[in-house]
């Protein structure tokens, strides 16, 4: 058995034992909630159709609870105008239990009687276990102490390799330079006697 309503200007199909979200109404958790805009009711082979509803039909709900739905963002913008307006919006909802499809209310005024509504019991928080020191471990007599690590080698002797390598590139850019001075006096030379022989 199935039914058919009408809130908050939507359309749900609902039976027994559904929990669905609704447009907001006026409710209190654990209070009952009857949607009397009934727009169908399927029973069996049965299907009675309102127009627009079912007169005397009446779903009974209990409401859960209220919360908001997920946000929603607003946006607007004119071209060439430096205009822009950005807004979030979530919109109030209520969670609510259908119990109950009644055809006709004349034929069942009273309502069943609904299970209440369990609350979820927070776990308690979990208490940290003691921290047990473990008892230092008692030394025989006449056992080896562990011999001691080698040391590291001393900073200044990584300072003068860093030093030496540092200074080889130096040496040979003065070797280039000398060559190069060498070469160009040499060439100037050149030139001078190239000058004296054509004369």
């Amino acid at each position: 058995m199935y039914a058919v309503i009408k809130t908050g200007g939507k359309q749900y199909r609902v039976k027994e034992g559904d929990v669905l979200a609704v447009e907001r109404i006026p409710f209190e958790a654990g209070h009952p909630v009857d949607f009397d805009q009934v727009l169908l009711i399927e029973n069996e082979d049965k299907i009675l159709l309102g127009t627009p509803f079912i007169a005397g039909a009446v779903v009974r709900a209990t409401a859960v609870e209220g919360f908001k739905g997920d946000k929603v963002i607003i946006f607007k913008k004119k071209r060439k105008k430096q205009y822009r307006r950005t807004k979030g919006h979530r919109q109030q909802l209520v969670r609510v239990r259908i119990d109950e499809i009644v055809p006709d209310v004349s034929l069942a005024p009273d309502r069943k009687p609904v299970k209440p509504i369990e609350k979820p019991v927070p776990k308690p928080a979990p208490v940290p276990k003691p921290k047990v020191e473990a008892a230092p471990a008692e030394v025989k007599k006449g056992a080896h102490k562990p011999a001691p690590a080698p040391k590291k080698a001393e900073k200044p002797a990584k300072f003068a390799a860093k030093h030496a390598k540092a200074e080889k590139p130096r040496e040979k850019k003065a070797e280039k330079e000398k060559k190069h001075e060498a070469h160009k006096h040499e060439a100037h030379k050149l030139a001078a006697k190239h000058k004296k022989t054509s004369k």
